[in-house]
Parts: structure tokens; sequence; C-alpha cells
């Protein structure tokens, strides 16, 4: 059954038509279920003070901190990275993965620059502002969701999606960040 699974998923990647389908099946479960993720007070809160921390943070600032996050992820002692991890809405995210029962893998939110500032589990990078899964939602409002190609992922032998979107005051309906959910393709309806 598995294998029947990931060919099909393979197939959905290859074909154009099925891809459409596949992206507005993810793009349901975003507008269903995932957002509402995104609203969670605690969260937002986060999101706001990383946005005046970094109010004046400068390119070189942003290179240097992911240039940081990139080296802890290959030592035993990762500062940053657990001082993130350890934050109630990290932990209150790792709740969520746990409870998909395999469906979500991995969820992190990012500021209004990109930058981490919450997360299920360490993301092998800090600044996402250079990847679709931030320039194709912050910055393209708050209704916005795009959905990553599926590809394998053999940490956990299973093909994954990410279904990113925007994360918004919800005073006043503007971006203040944005949200990518890792899923798992095959559990997808």
């Amino acid at each position: 059954m598995r294998l029947h699974h990931s060919v099909l998923c393979l197939a959905l990647a290859a074909l154009p038509a099925q891809a459409e389908d596949f992206t507005a099946q993810v793009t349901a479960k975003v507008e269903s279920e995932l957002r509402a993720w995104g609203t969670d007070p605690a969260l937002i809160d986060a999101v706001k003070a990383a946005n005046a921390a970094h109010a004046d943070i400068t390119q070189d600032q942003i290179d240097a901190l992911d240039k940081a996050w990139r080296a802890e992820t290959e030592t035993a002692t990762q500062p940053t990275i657990e001082a993130i991890l350890a934050l109630p809405q990290s932990r209150a995210l790792l709740d969520k993965v746990e409870r998909s029962r395999g469906m979500v893998s991995e969820v992190f939110v990012m500021d209004e620059h990109g930058l981490n500032v919450a997360q299920a589990r360490a993301t092998s990078d800090y600044w996402q502002g250079d990847e679709a899964k931030f320039q194709e939602t912050y910055p393209k409002g708050p209704d916005a969701v795009h959905v990553s190609e599926v590809e394998f992922d053999e940490s956990s032998d299973t093909y994954q999606v990410q279904a990113s979107f925007t994360v918004n005051d919800p005073e006043t309906g503007a971006p203040i960040g944005a949200m990518t959910v890792g899923l798992n393709a095959e559990m997808i309806e």
C-alpha cells in the first residue's frame, strides 16, 4: 500500500493537471485547518516581538545570523537553536506535530524578514527570506499560500510537501510573518 501512495505522489508531482489538484487539496487544508495555527495569541505576540527586535536589521546582519545558525547545526552545543526550541510557542508547535499522527513533520514561523521565530524542530537555516516559502507568502499579502513540490524526505521515509502561508495581525489583518507546515503527502485527502 505504501508503494502505491508513493507512486501516486510522484505522479501528482509530474502531471500538471493532477499537480494542480494536489495543490488545491493542500491549499484547502491550509484554509480549513492550518491557517488557524497562525492565530495563536502567544505566537502572534512572538512574531510582533521579533519584528520589533529586528526593525533595523541589515542584510549583512541577517547573513551573519544565518551563518551562525548553520554552523550550530553541525555542533553538539546549539545555544541559539536551543533558545528558540525552548520557547513555549515552539513547544506548542511541537505538540501539534506530535498530535498529527504522522501527517505533520515540521512547523516553523518566520518574522517579516523571514527569520525563524518559533519552530517544532530545528530548521537547517535561520533565514527563510530567500526561499519561496517566505517570498510567496508574507510579501504577497494576507491571503497568500505557497505549496512546494512534493519531495522525498529520507529522515521520515515519506513524501513531503510544505504548505506556507502568511501570518496576519488579528487586529489589523496586516501581514506580520509567515508559517510553514511540512505535510506527509501520502496522507493528504
